[in-house]
């Protein structure tokens, strides 16, 4: 803001047209489409570049979360791997997948043998009844996965 010949504040016709535009570039991006979700195959592709192509086998990897669920915003969930967690055999990373959220990485936690289990509790946010993944990332470089799927029913709180 500037000032006039009597000390009063104006505003220049740049400023106006900038906050113009910046309204209509506000109200237009609501208008544009959402991303879509992600499908199984984009989540099976992502976890193949998190673990670097290596091939992964089901078993060690345990995910326990609710068959349902009315609270798709904080869906409570628990991924356990069996491993000694020694300095030669322990888990060094768990990378968490939603197969139909519209990114399918939700997180990833290192672990390292100062852990002494190889257990995780938290919630996640599930957009639709979907498949979740949990991959554990070996010492040794083997990938172990384990699967959930929660069904999400309309309630409050849910995304849908």
């Amino acid at each position: 803001m500037t000032r006039d010949a009597t000390g009063n504040a104006t505003i220049s016709r740049r400023r106006i047209l900038l906050a113009a535009v910046g309204m209509v570039a506000s109200v237009i991006s609501d208008l544009l489409p959402r991303p879509v979700d992600a499908s199984p195959r984009e989540a099976k592709k992502h976890l193949a570049e998190l673990t670097g192509g290596a091939p992964a086998k089901k078993g060690r990897v345990t995910v326990t979360l609710p068959k349902i669920t009315d609270q798709a915003a904080w869906v409570p969930i628990t991924i356990a791997v069996e491993s000694p967690m020694t300095e030669d055999d322990h888990v060094t990373a768990v990378h968490i997948l939603a197969e139909r959220n519209t990114v399918p990485q939700v997180a990833t936690y290192y672990l390292g043998p100062a852990n002494g289990k190889a257990e995780i509790s938290t919630r996640i946010r599930v957009k639709k009844s979907q498949i979740i993944i949990a991959a554990a990332v070996m010492s040794d470089g083997s990938i172990f996965v384990g699967k959930a799927r929660s069904k999400i029913v309309s309630g409050t709180g849910g995304c849908g």
